[in-house]
């Protein structure tokens, strides 16, 4: 009986690992699907997704070096230079330098910076919005709201 009962142990191990890969597999192209529509709402912005990173990163921490901002996003000094540099020409961030350092120069995110952002992010929010009150009846809402919980779980948020 123990070998009857390791077998059927190990047939639910492997059937849960399954069923683990085909919910990854279809939860990632489902996010890349939702990631590219929501890239496309706010597509008259022209932004890279490392400079909206960028803009989210300032609207958040306010003021930051190019290096701290490097190292929030684990790419390069010379990298975020570049895409720092991008906004800037924009208008959208400013560079100064900084005040306890004259060899380093913070970044900030200016007026039309936040304007930009604050624009994509609501046009983006609109069209979810949007979706979710067209597209799904009061129950779907309510297990897509417990799968965001889920999906927190998952990212360990």
């Amino acid at each position: 009986m123990p070998h009857a009962t390791s077998k059927r142990a190990e047939r639910e191990v492997q059937e849960r690992r399954r069923r683990s890969e085909a919910l990854a597999s279809d939860l990632r192209a489902a996010a890349s699907a939702l990631l590219r529509r929501l890239r496309a709402e706010s597509a008259g912005q022209r932004l890279s997704v490392s400079q909206g990173t960028v803009l989210v990163l300032l609207h958040k921490a306010g003021r930051s070096t190019v290096a701290e901002l490097a190292r929030l996003e684990h790419v390069t000094p010379q990298s975020m230079g570049a895409t720092v540099g991008s906004l800037e020409s924009e208008g959208l961030v400013v560079r100064t330098v900084d005040p306890d350092d004259a060899r380093r120069w913070n970044a900030a995110l200016t007026e039309k910076g936040k304007r930009v952002l604050l624009d994509g992010r609501a046009a983006r929010q609109a069209w979810l919005r949007g979706a979710i009150e067209d597209r799904l009846d009061d129950d779907e809402q309510r297990r897509l709201a417990d799968a965001v919980g889920l999906l927190l779980k998952v990212l360990d948020e």
